[in-house]
């Protein structure tokens, strides 16, 4: 069988759709993730024994399972409980969770790269602990959270493909959808691939700006 791109360009509308509503899951899976993972960085730094329990155990659990686990007991599970979410809110609740872990651990590190010698001189001269976070300690940790942060979003676009198994209709359920109407897998599997490439990259070319501007600062 040759190869026939035509047939999938006519389809091009639903794709740009799969493309949005990926856009969509991952921007909310990501705000969400952001917010678990600012709490479980600051919980684990805390001295507070029972918070810090609490978000070492949120990490180890998330980073030791895989994601389609997740979402399966999110979406599937849940309902024996009595707890139905919709596909969009387990999708997207499901990638938030998964991805909070790692920014966590991501902004976690990013903190204690900053000198403690910085902390301890700001305390001394009676800043409160919410001001040195946030004047202090906070921009110099963003320098250093940049890069592995980017890694993660891109990771989170990514990830959202296995929503697909939730009966959400992003990217590649799109896809999917069209190859069991005109038996072109390679054809679309390769629009998709494309597609996810040209997300990914406007990610990476907006983190390269971002990570000069801040060396320049």
């Amino acid at each position: 069988m040759q190869l026939d791109y035509s047939v999938i360009l006519d389809k091009l509308p639903l794709f740009l759709d799969g493309c949005f509503v990926t856009l969509e899951i991952s921007f909310f899976a990501l705000l969400l993730g952001m917010m678990f993972g600012i709490i479980g960085a600051l919980c684990r730094i805390a001295n507070n024994r029972f918070l810090n329990s609490i978000a070492f155990f949120y990490v180890w659990i998330i980073r030791g399972t895989p994601v389609m686990v997740q979402l399966f007991i999110l979406y599937f599970g849940l309902p024996q409980l009595g707890i139905k979410l919709s596909s969009m809110t387990a999708g997207v609740l499901g990638l938030a969770v998964n991805t909070g872990a790692y920014i966590a651990e991501i902004i976690r590190a990013g903190i204690q790269a900053v000198d403690k010698g910085q902390f301890e001189a700001a305390l001394s001269l009676g800043m409160k602990y919410p001001k040195v976070m946030v004047r202090i300690i906070g921009p110099q940790a963003v320098k250093f959270c940049i890069p592995p942060l980017v890694s993660q979003f891109i990771m989170t676009l990514k990830n959202s493909s296995i929503a697909s198994l939730v009966t959400i209709t992003e990217l590649l359920r799109t896809g999917e959808q069209l190859i069991y109407t005109t038996f072109r897998s390679f054809e679309v599997y390769t629009v998709v691939a494309v597609l996810y490439l040209i997300m990914n990259s406007f990610f990476m070319i907006m983190a390269s700006k971002l990570e000069k501007r801040m060396e320049r600062t």
